[in-house]
């Protein structure tokens, strides 16, 4: 038995040479890489999405949360305020996957999302683990011309 492959998807970012015009990154809510953050301008909304590979609130840091996301392509500083801690407060503790919703900021060599939004969505890692386990379970791929 022979599988077929879906196309894939259109991706939602651009293609091609940047311009330096306010419609050259992708825009909420599609994220924008780790590797793209230098060029937006400083204070552009952006929305970044990835693993949480550190949780860190320092004590002397009067209640503010420094987040590290990392995708595929790099890592992402985030700076999530006391008082948008408590609103959302579970998906900073609890999620293994954000997406964050802010605005940039840049200091020196190092960039920040100051963020205005945090968004759990560990609910699609568990979903790459479906795909993984139907793939595994699937009938082996063939190449035209080779039979079983």
């Amino acid at each position: 038995m022979k599988t077929v492959l879906p196309p894939r998807p259109a991706s939602p970012f651009p293609t091609g040479p940047f311009r330096s015009g306010p419609a050259d990154w992708p825009r909420p809510p599609s994220a924008l890489q780790a590797s793209r953050l230098d060029q937006p301008p400083e204070g552009a909304r952006v929305t970044v999405a990835g693993l949480v590979i550190l949780r860190q609130r320092p004590g002397t840091a009067k209640g503010v949360i420094f987040l590290t996301l990392e995708d595929e392509t790099g890592v992402v500083n985030v700076i999530v305020w006391r008082a948008l801690y408590e609103r959302f407060r579970r998906a900073v503790i609890a999620g293994r996957m954000l997406r964050v919703t802010g605005r940039l900021q840049r200091e020196a060599a190092v960039t920040h999302v100051i963020a205005e939004e945090v968004e759990d969505i560990s609910e699609m890692l568990d979903s790459l683990l479906d795909v993984t386990d139907r793939q595994e379970n699937a009938a082996p791929l063939s190449r035209p011309g080779e039979s079983d």
